[in-house]
């Protein structure tokens, strides 16, 4: 599996992926919204707070994960938010999105980010190293509609001490809707 961050001039397709996929699983009420969510990540976040890993099969886009940095005024640590997702219905149950998350940590980790923070189902999330955290532990931008999704990890192998809070995240992402 090939992976690579040059997605701009990319960002239909981008977006038409996340569209298919969450319709496929959600609706399609909650496919349209989180096409245009990564539609607006990629458009409205600066370029020093995005990083965007994306992988084909066959010459066709099929996964793609995005993350914002999520800022503690607070606290020092650099600190990023993993939200979207995306993996093409028809590739999904192969581990592609795991591989394709697991890589983007690594390079995260690389950079010097010290923390991920994502926002979903934890029995998937487990499988890449995402363990529940409380609000009071890492303070979200927004109050949670499921807590229990609620998601982090020290990129370093150290404990993961408290995020004071309040967080910032990517102006696009600061929408109660996606909390």
């Amino acid at each position: 599996m090939e992976v690579t961050s040059d997605w701009r001039g990319r960002e239909d397709e981008i977006a038409e992926l996340f569209r298919r996929t969450f319709t496929a699983s959600e609706g399609a009420e909650e496919g349209a919204a989180v096409g245009r969510l990564a539609r607006d990540l990629l458009a409205t976040t600066p370029e020093a707070d995005l990083r965007v890993f994306l992988t084909e099969e066959g010459g066709v886009l099929a996964g793609c994960i995005l993350f914002t940095r999520l800022v503690y005024p607070k606290d020092g640590r650099s600190v990023f938010l993993l939200s979207p997702v995306a993996v093409a219905p028809e590739m999904q149950g192969r581990g592609l999105g795991q591989r394709l998350i697991a890589h983007g940590l690594r390079a995260l980790r690389e950079e010097g980010a010290e923390v991920a923070v994502t926002y979903g189902d934890p029995a998937f999330y487990a499988k890449v190293g995402f363990a529940p955290v409380s609000v009071a532990q890492v303070a979200p931008p927004q109050p949670l509609g499921q807590p229990e999704g609620w998601l982090a990890q020290a990129l370093h192998g150290e404990a993961l001490g408290p995020l004071e809070g309040p967080s910032r995240c990517a102006p696009a992402l600061d929408d109660p809707a996606y909390w």
